[in-house]
Order: C-alpha cells, then sequence, then structure tokens
C-alpha cells in the first residue's frame, strides 16, 4: 500500500471520477489534470487534502499542487485510479480539446509574444528614461534661452532647460541608449518572426533571417512610408519586373506582418518536411519555405498585416480620441483584468505596439489602463492582506501576491486571492475603471510598453505624468478602500464566508509541524547558485510566487552550476533533471527548481551529478545546466530556492535584495518552529 493511497482515492473521487479525467501527468511540484468537465471538480474538497497545497487551472489543464512528494502522489494516484500517465506534450495537447478556437488563437499568440516582452519591457524602460533626460524641463537647470531670448510657452510660463542641454555626459547617455532602443522597437519583427519559429518547432535561424527581410536598409522604412509621396515610392522603392513591380517598403515595428509571414514559413516548412526526402531536406525544405514565404511577406501578407494593423489600430484610437473616449476608457480598465484571466490579455501587447507605430504621435493611450488595473488588483490584494494580517497562512499569501501585482504581474493576486474570494477582485475592476475613465479623459499617453505596475511610469510621455499620478492615486486607494468596504458590509463575501465557516468547523483540531530534529538553534541555508537573489514573490510562476510551495528566495543564476545549500541526502531527482529535492540533515525539506516549465525541455541542457539517496555535503555539486540553451527555447531560468516543510520553519533571507550573491554564501536562515 502506498504513502498516498487514501489521499489518492479522495482525489480521484473529488476530481470527478475516473470517467472525468483525459490525461494526467506531473511536474516538479504539481498533478497536472486534462478534465472533460472542469466544473465536476469539488476545489473545496480537493483542498482539504492534508497533501494539497492548492489548485488553479491553467491553458486547459487543472493542476493540484503537491510539492516534492508529487512523484509518490502521482504513482499512487495512477495506481488506485487504473488511469496510465501521458507525457507533457501529450497532456498539453489533450488540453487543446478544453479550449475554443478563440481560446487557441489567444493560447498561442501569449507562446509567441512572451519570449518577446522582456526586450519590449527594457525598450520602454530606455525610452522612459530617455524621455526624463530629453524632455523634462528642470527649473534649477535655468530657463532656455534663444538668441538671447528667455523662451516661454504659448500660456506665458517659462521653458526650462532639460538635463540633455545642460549635461554633455548626459547628453552622451541619451544619445548611446537609442542605440538599443532602435534595436528593440525598429527590429521587432525579427524577435516576432524567431518567436513563430521556435513555437511551431520550425528552424529558428530561417524565422530571423526572414524577419531581417522585412527591416532591412535596402527598404523604405515604414517610420518614413507616410512622408513619402507615392510618385517618390513607386520611382524609388520598388522592384521592377518588367510586366510588374512590387513596393520595397519595410516592416519596421509592425507586428501583424511579421506574424503572418512568420506563420506562412513555418507552415511552408512542415509541409515540406512532410514531403520532401531526408537525404535531400537539407537542401530543399529551407529554400522552398523561406522564399515563397519572402515573397508572400512582400506582395500579400505584408499589405494584408499592414492593412490588418491599421484597421486594429483606428478602431482602438477611434475608442481612445473619440466623442466618449471615458466610457471606452472606463470599460476597458474595468475588463482587463478578466482578460487576463481568460488569456486574452496578450492580444493589448500586438495592439500597443501597432498604435505605437501607426499614430503621429508615436505613443499608446492603452498601455496606460493596463499599468492602472494591475495596481488596481495589487492594492484589492493589498486590503485583503491588510484585514488578514495576523492569520499567518493568508498573510504569507496574499502580501506576496500584491508586490507581484505592483510590480506588474497580477496572476498570484488574481487567482490566489481576488477571483477566488469575489469581492477584492470587484473591487480592483471598479478602481480600475475609474483610474481607466481619467486615464482616457486626460488623454494620458505612453511612450512605449513599459513594466505594467507602479515603475510603470517611467514609459508615460512626460507631458502626462501629473495626469497619470492622479490616475495612479485613484487605481491605488479606491479598491483598497472599497475591499475594505465589501467586507464590512459583508458584500459578495460568500466565497470566504465559506472559508471562514469550514475553518471554524475544524478548529478543534491539533495543526501538525514537522520537528527539525536537530534544530534548536537557527539553520544556515547557503546559496546553491551564483546570480541575482530576489524575492520569491518576483517568480512568473504563481505556484511559487504566492508562496503555496513554500518559502525562500529566487535566484537568477549567471553561471550554470547548481551546489548542494547544505548537508542531507537527495530526497527526489526528476527525470528531466530540472528539479531537486534535499533534506537537511536537521530535517528541513527543501526544493530547488531550475527555470519555469523547463520540465518541457525533457532533461535537454541539464546534467546531474547525484541520483535519489545520495548523501550530500554543502558545496557538492548536485546539476550542471546550459543557462544559454534554456533560454534559447524560451524558458525563464530564474530558480527558487524554498523550504517546503515551512510549516515547521520561519525562513528569513540575509541582506537587502535584490543583490548579487556567489555559490557558497549565507543566503537564507531558518528558525524551527516547533
Amino acid at each position: 500500500m502506498g504513502k498516498f493511497d487514501a489521499q489518492a482515492k479522495t482525489l480521484l473521487a473529488a476530481i470527478g471520477g475516473k470517467e472525468n479525467i483525459k490525461a494526467v501527468t506531473h511536474c516538479a511540484t504539481r498533478l497536472r489534470f486534462v478534465l472533460a468537465d472542469n466544473s465536476k471538480a469539488n476545489i473545496a474538497d480537493i483542498e482539504k487534502i492534508s497533501a494539497v497545497k492548492g489548485t488553479f487551472t491553467n491553458a486547459g489543464q487543472f493542476q493540484v499542487i503537491i510539492g516534492n512528494d508529487v512523484p509518490l502522489f502521482y504513482n499512487d494516484f495512477t495506481a488506485v485510479s487504473g488511469i496510465e500517465g501521458v507525457s507533457k506534450e501529450a497532456a498539453k495537447s489533450a488540453a487543446k480539446s478544453n479550449q475554443n478556437p478563440l481560446q487557441r488563437v489567444m493560447t498561442m499568440l501569449a507562446e509567441i509574444f512572451t519570449p518577446i516582452i522582456p526586450a519590449i519591457i527594457v525598450g520602454g524602460l530606455i525610452l522612459g528614461f530617455r524621455n526624463v533626460l530629453e524632455s523634462v524641463g528642470m527649473p534649477w537647470l535655468g530657463q532656455q534661452i534663444v538668441d538671447g531670448a528667455k523662451v516661454f510657452d504659448t500660456d506665458g510660463n517659462p521653458v526650462w532647460n532639460t538635463i540633455t542641454m545642460v549635461s554633455p555626459f548626459w547628453n552622451g547617455v541619451n544619445h548611446f541608449l537609442w542605440l538599443p532602443g532602435e534595436a528593440i522597437f525598429h527590429f521587432l519583427p525579427v524577435g516576432i518572426t524567431w518567436s513563430v519559429a521556435r513555437k511551431m518547432g520550425t528552424t529558428q535561424i530561417l524565422g530571423i533571417v526572414l524577419g531581417i527581410c522585412l527591416v532591412s536598409p535596402q527598404l523604405l522604412n515604414a517610420y518614413a512610408v507616410g512622408s513619402t509621396p507615392a510618385a517618390d515610392i513607386a520611382k524609388d522603392w520598388v522592384w521592377n519586373f518588367g510586366a510588374f513591380s512590387i513596393n520595397r517598403i519595410g516592416y519596421q515595428a509592425q507586428v501583424i506582418p511579421a506574424l503572418l509571414a512568420g506563420l506562412s514559413l513555418s507552415y511552408l516548412e512542415i509541409f515540406w518536411r512532410k514531403r520532401i526526402p531526408e537525404m535531400v531536406s537539407m537542401i530543399f525544405v529551407p529554400f522552398l519555405s523561406l522564399l515563397p514565404a519572402l515573397i508572400l511577406a512582400h506582395t500579400v501578407l505584408g499589405p494584408l498585416g499592414w492593412t490588418i494593423g491599421k484597421g486594429i489600430s483606428f478602431v482602438v484610437l477611434a475608442g481612445l480620441t473619440g466623442p466618449v473616449k471615458w466610457l471606452f476608457g472606463a470599460i476597458f480598465g474595468a475588463l482587463y483584468a478578466p482578460l487576463v484571466i481568460t488569456g486574452l490579455h496578450h492580444m493589448t501587447n500586438a495592439i500597443d505596439t501597432q498604435l505605437i507605430a501607426d499614430t503621429a504621435s508615436k505613443t499608446t493611450g492603452l498601455w496606460p489602463m493596463i499599468a492602472l488595473s494591475n495596481m488596481a488588483q495589487g492594492s484589492a490584494v493589498l486590503a485583503y492582506f491588510f484585514m488578514n494580517r495576523k492569520n499567518e497562512r493568508e498573510a504569507e499569501i496574499s502580501l506576496p501576491a500584491a508586490i507581484s501585482a505592483y510590480l506588474g504581474v497580477t496572476e498570484p493576486a488574481l487567482f490566489v486571492v481576488n477571483v477566488k474570494y469575489v469581492y477584492p477582485f470587484v473591487a480592483g475592476m471598479i478602481g480600475s475603471g475609474l483610474a481607466g475613465l481619467l486615464s482616457t479623459t486626460m488623454n494620458v499617453q505612453a511612450n512605449a510598453i513599459g513594466v505594467g505596475g507602479i515603475p510603470g511610469f517611467l514609459a508615460i510621455n512626460v507631458k502626462y505624468m501629473v495626469p497619470f499620478f492622479i490616475c495612479m492615486a485613484v487605481a491605488l486607494i479606491v479598491p483598497f478602500v472599497l475591499t475594505v468596504a465589501f467586507r464590512k458590509a459583508n458584500f459578495l463575501t460568500k466565497a470566504e464566508d465559506e472559508k471562514l465557516a469550514s475553518q471554524a468547523a475544524t478548529a478543534s483540531v491539533e495543526p501538525v509541524f514537522v520537528e527539525a530534529a536537530n534544530a534548536k538553534s537557527p539553520l544556515s541555508i547557503l546559496s546553491p547558485l551564483t546570480g541575482e537573489v530576489k524575492p520569491l514573490s518576483e517568480a512568473v510562476d504563481p505556484v511559487f510566487a504566492q508562496g503555496a510551495m513554500g518559502q525562500g528566495v529566487l535566484i537568477e543564476p549567471s553561471e550554470g552550476e547548481l551546489v548542494a545549500p547544505g548537508s542531507g541526502t537527495i530526497s527526489v531527482l526528476f527525470p528531466s533533471k530540472h528539479a531537486v529535492g534535499l533534506v537537511t540533515d536537521e530535517g528541513m525539506e527543501m526544493l530547488i527548481h531550475i527555470g519555469m516549465d523547463t520540465v518541457n525541455l525533457d532533461g535537454q541542457g541539464f546534467t546531474a551529478h547525484v541520483a535519489k539517496g545520495d548523501r550530500v555535503e554543502a558545496g557538492d555539486r548536485l546539476i550542471s545546466f546550459a543557462i544559454e540553451q534554456i533560454k534559447a527555447a524560451g524558458y525563464p531560468v530564474e530558480t527558487p530556492v524554498i523550504v517546503t516543510n515551512h510549516d515547521g520553519y520561519n525562513v528569513e533571507y540575509v541582506g537587502t535584495l535584490p543583490r548579487h550573491i556567489s555559490r557558497g554564501t549565507h543566503l537564507l536562515t531558518a528558525r524551527a518552529t516547533k
């Protein structure tokens, strides 16, 4: 009889029985189910199972968080259920059947845009910093003087010098920063076509070449098309084939043309792979894929995509600037958070980028509302934390979720607190709706996509900074106040009331603590990696960010060498070698998970130096991993280092975060709670 037989039987019944399960697999921390009907899963009963740390649904999969013991639980579950497990890819494929066509398109867009979002955010921050340097007038830098006369604006106010006007150093910095800023946005199509090839599993270098062919200097820059007379284009910017000609126009910063071109290349490659013999495929498949895709891009797909992009920009811009723009702002502001839940919010990245490319001001009024919505949901969950700060379990989940939302990642706040208890979610929607109304009314514009939270003010156009700060105040204050008011008025609090009633019914049960054998004094946990250590709440995976798996930190490694953080025994090593569990000599259980979703690599780029059951000392090599290979596959390398039996320990990090850390340096302190 397995360790988790009884709990596995309970889970099988609570999840709707064997007939409700299409597929099941597991990763390093959770069981992943594809269910015939998600509504048959009784979440309340599932979360009462002692081994279960939480549940959530993502990309068509119903996921049950177990922790380090997930392989044992999985084996017992498949044994008692009689269901044979499947591979991760098979589960993902089965999960698609739970998605409607629109959800599948949105999932594809998300998987295409996710790898390039970091570059877009960096570009937004760079442009925001340049914005301050060259556009913000500073009174203490003196008034502008032209031809010996002081300069005043149309209202008679003095015009002050900017930093670049008075400082040669910062003027040089400003010019230098245009290099990465231009690279990120002007050559965005290269990133898109590469990401499409990566998502479709086709040749990535061909995607890069195709993208370069869309932004080559031999083409008329897309930014110059509007100001170039049609006669000049017909004369100077065409490929003349005698009987016909094709415009030589580039697609700098254009999203949809690059997306369509990249998809055509991938589908052509997939088509030819199936039909051309293996022995000559290296010659003919790339040629017959790239050349037709390039022709299609400059004759049909590029112009079509340009037209579609212009149409989308026109519709959204009409909403942002039309006579009822306040209503558009209120609706979009309120509904952006529900869009995040469905995954439809990924489309806004393309729309924002298209707006910046198409509008005369090269700005977008959509992105400010996205940042405000994230702040509003953060304030709602912060209010929930404030009301539950004495409840250790709720506090350790809600506070990191609030911080994460304020920094632009709302999934932990939404799935762990706000949607779960409803009233904070509604309060956040109301606050972001009001902020969106103000934002469009005051025509707040952003120069680029930035960090979707409080730091995002850097991406706002200088002359709209003050109005944006007013909108920020609304997004930060209104949801907090409404969340507290709704709780006191018992408005939409049924879900939380049921949870409180359940807790009261089981209050007489003595909580179980994991007692450390030799932990009378604080335990020192050494850093297993060299890199930048950050708060765990910044993890992109909500399961880690919310602290459901345990407490610890997040490390962005700069070297691909993982060592033991203490002396103990290897409790688990996954076949994919991306995660390892360790039980220290004092009985503390730890999990180190290299990267996010790296289980999908099936061990590629990872080399294990230990096996389950091995005895290790602090500093012993555990796993070597190829950082660039993992990143090239589109996965973050950020690595949670957590204590999983955290109900038996209080875990505190050492020093300030973020900071650089070296292997073997004091990272965490753990104190036994009993």
